[in-house]
């Protein structure tokens, strides 16, 4: 039962990207109220991609990143335990 354990609340990274993506959704909405209030399709096509896909493409790469070195590392270790595990075996 770990969450008996006493310490500092775990905060993970699921909960800091949960909020990120309502950020995020909020944002497109805007913007595609935006894009259907142009005068044209191409004005609108055009706000819709340089107000709204590129801005949140860049804001989740740039805030993603910790997520993606963290998630990486996890991944490096893994590989590590489970590598060394299978060195321990006696060979056949």
């Amino acid at each position: 039962m770990t969450w008996l354990r006493p310490g500092p609340p775990c905060i993970s990274a699921a909960t800091y990207n949960r909020f990120m993506h309502i950020v995020v959704i909020a944002w497109l909405y805007v913007t595609v109220l935006m894009a259907l209030a142009e005068s044209s399709l191409v004005a609108g096509i055009l706000t819709l991609l340089f107000y709204g896909v590129v801005p949140i493409a860049l804001l989740l790469r740039l805030f993603g990143g910790p997520v993606r070195r963290r998630a990486a590392r996890l991944s490096q270790d893994a590989s590590r335990t489970t590598s060394g595990a299978d060195a321990d075996k006696p060979a056949q």
